[in-house]
């Protein structure tokens, strides 16, 4: 069921796949973390909530290890092959003081060491929190798979991801345009996983809400190989 509804539609919903204690260790390591602003990788509410934060992998011993275990290393392994890798980990969370809304996209940036080499499979060099990105092509994107731990219960209340089926095929693909977009809710332990080229966005939580809507988003990758001698940031062998 998963590996037609993935194919098909470009996500599918993994329940209850990180048991409770996993979650709740998970969010003791993030705000162990986020105490330490040393590495300037993280954004604040203005009750001191942080809504986001890059190159957890460097800070964050848990997201290398969380998915390293059943069913989400089977699942991995049978979409990516054996010599899949982690090659980024995100948070993000809607504190009640401080929501936020994202316009449609598709995920198409990659963490690398390099992002000054001249490559026809890569594009538009920038920089995030002090480390090296570019646009990947097609080709690449189309190796890579998604997990997003839904760290929270996720309803109508705090702004669930939106997702357009059927938009992962390319770059360009439209799919079911917003005829065919579904709102993901889902349990704390939940898993989305999704193809980085599906288009998604997601709306503000409702005013009045107290409830955060905390994800930790993992990014992983066929081959620690890239073309052109391109190299990723970090690669995080499984097993």
């Amino acid at each position: 069921m998963n590996d037609w509804q993935l194919d098909r539609d470009g996500f599918c919903l993994l329940e209850q796949a990180v048991p409770a204690e996993s979650i709740a260790s998970l969010l003791v390591a993030c705000s162990r973390a986020f105490d330490d602003d040393s590495q300037g990788v993280r954004a604040r509410s203005s009750r001191g909530h942080v809504y986001a934060a890059r190159n957890l992998i460097e800070s964050i011993a848990e997201v290398t290890t969380v998915w390293q275990r059943d069913p989400l290393l089977p699942f991995l392994r049978e979409r990516l092959g054996t010599g899949f890798g982690l090659v980024r980990a995100l948070f993000f969370d809607k504190p009640p003081d401080r929501t936020w809304a994202l316009a449609w996209h598709k995920d198409t940036s990659v963490a690398v060491k390099d992002n000054s080499i001249t490559s026809a499979s890569f594009s538009r060099p920038t920089t995030k929190a002090g480390v090296p990105h570019l646009i990947a092509c097609d080709e690449v994107l189309k190796q890579m798979l998604t997990l997003r731990i839904h760290l929270d219960d996720v309803t109508d209340e705090n702004g669930p991801l939106r997702v357009i089926r059927g938009s992962h095929r390319s770059s360009n693909s439209e799919g079911e345009c917003l005829d065919g977009a579904v709102d993901i809710h889902a349990a704390a332990g939940d898993v989305l996983a999704m193809r980085p080229l599906i288009s998604h966005c997601s709306g503000p939580s409702k005013p009045g809400t107290t409830r955060h809507r905390r994800i930790l988003h993992l990014e992983f990758a066929a081959s620690s190989t890239l073309p052109d001698s391109v190299q990723w940031h970090d690669f995080v062998r499984n097993g």
